[in-house]
């Protein structure tokens, strides 16, 4: 397998993020009752890298069966970012993350493709000074299996030589989509979601250089 083109997931990939953001949804939902709060929780875990809008939406519709307008899941989602975007710029790097970036972003072509939306992950980039190792950073509302297909077009990239790293059942989709390898980081939060599924998994990006020729 001859790899030249790597799609990085953030949240849970680069940053030991996800927790950061499964909080922010209980806050945000925790006036509604601990049992509606327990349900947003369980959907995020089980929903990871879906979109905040779409996510929003759900909840209000199915969880609290009310109507919600696109000025209230804009709202909302500046709510989140606030609570969120200086913890995220914070939080520990994934074991290995920044050392093989800087090691290999010369040598192969770097892209982000997140649930965060895109103004938001360029700040956190940036901020975590990680910003210049991307040729583009590709978030929300946009789905990443449409982010996976307007890169593979725009730079002319090879499939078989384009590899999605990602820890969200919406990653595994969009390189399945376009036909991309995938490696899952595996931990925790995400072992049982994946426990069926034969992928290769790493735990880190040490782990990860032992599994792959760079």
């Amino acid at each position: 397998m001859i790899i030249k083109n790597i799609f990085f997931d953030f949240d849970g990939v680069l940053a030991e993020s996800v927790h950061v953001k499964t909080q922010a949804y209980h806050d945000l939902y925790i006036p509604y009752g601990q049992e509606i709060a327990n349900k947003v929780v369980e959907h995020h875990r089980a929903n990871g890298g879906m979109s905040r809008f779409e996510k929003f939406r759900i909840y209000h519709r199915e969880f609290l069966d009310k109507e919600i307008t696109d000025k209230m899941v804009d709202n909302l989602s500046k709510e989140y970012s606030k609570n969120v975007v200086n913890k995220v710029v914070n939080t520990d790097e994934v074991p290995g993350a920044e050392k093989f970036l800087k090691k290999y972003y010369r040598n192969y072509k770097f892209w982000i493709i997140t649930g965060t939306p895109t103004a938001e992950i360029k700040e956190i980039t940036e901020r975590r000074g990680i910003d210049k190792y991307f040729i583009e950073q590709c978030g929300s509302p946009t789905k990443k299996w449409e982010w996976t297909e307007y890169l593979l077009d725009k730079y002319s990239l090879i499939k078989e030589e384009t590899l999605f790293l990602g820890d969200a059942m919406s990653d595994y989709k969009a390189a399945k989509e376009s036909k991309l390898h995938f490696a899952l980081r595996d931990y925790e939060e995400n072992h049982e979601l994946f426990k069926n599924y034969d992928l290769v998994k790493f735990k880190d990006f040490f782990d990860l250089e032992s599994k792959f020729e760079f």
